[in-house]
């Protein structure tokens, strides 16, 4: 039991309860939020707070009273250079205790222990809150602090909020035609090229083909022949004087 016993040895030696809390302090202030028993957070508390007191003393005493504590340079100098400059204003009450329930394996309370300057969350106040619910589409006529939008200027402003946007649209839509054109051209060029030796070829044969077929025979025309026959009977005169049988 631990009637009039104010020191909380957490089941340990006093070298182990010693190492135990300096461990638990560095990892606090490099990590600023740690999960632990509620036990060792309210030691931790009283072990931790006394030291960053001592380090808004930026001297080569306090640095050495607070070296012998923590026994870890880098936790010193995040201590003394950060740490020291955010709590400067804060007379006390530099750690926070949330309570997270019981662990499941023995049934310990669990807490998490953190700086109170570096819960950024619970230093909002109600009012910055309210600041940021703001919806997007206003309705008409309703007051925006001092100035109300009218139907003319609320179309102006959008009008102005658009055209940046159109200019960034069509720069985007004319980069990706011109690289479809281009693709496309090649892509036609590549067939056509292609198809011209071909064509060529194909001309070069059509003529050579033309020469080599055998004319045709024309049929005899009766006015080309009958000077022929003519000839053929004044070079035989008996065929003239033999009179025609009946």
């Amino acid at each position: 039991m631990r009637h009039r016993n104010r020191i909380n040895s957490l089941g340990r030696k006093a070298a182990h309860r010693k190492k135990t809390l300096s461990s638990l302090a560095t990892a606090l202030i490099l990590n600023k939020r740690i999960n632990t028993t509620v036990a060792k957070a309210k030691a931790l508390r009283v072990y931790v707070e006394p030291l960053i007191t001592k380090s808004k003393e930026d001297s080569t005493n306090s640095r050495r009273v607070v070296f012998s504590y923590l026994r870890d340079k880098y936790a010193v100098s995040e201590l003394f250079r950060e740490i020291s400059q955010k709590v400067a204003d804060r007379p006390g009450g530099y750690t926070r205790i949330l309570k997270t329930g019981f662990r499941k394996g023995d049934g310990a309370e669990m807490c998490f222990i953190e700086l109170v300057d570096y819960n950024t969350h619970m230093l909002q106040t109600e009012e910055d809150a309210q600041q940021k619910r703001t919806r997007r589409g206003r309705r008409r006529g309703k007051k925006t602090g001092e100035e109300t939008v009218t139907e003319s200027q609320a179309p102006q402003k959008s009008q102005q909020q658009e055209q940046p946007v159109k200019k960034e649209q069509e720069e985007t839509v004319t980069t990706d035609d011109v690289k479809a054109e281009v693709t496309e051209a090649e892509v036609k060029e590549q067939p056509q090229a292609e198809e011209q030796p071909e064509q060529e070829e194909a001309k070069q044969e059509e003529p050579v083909a033309e020469k080599e077929e055998p004319a045709e025979e024309k049929p005899a025309d009766p006015e080309v022949d009958a000077p022929d026959q003519k000839e053929e009977d004044k070079a035989d005169p008996k065929k003239e004087d033999k009179p025609e049988e009946k």
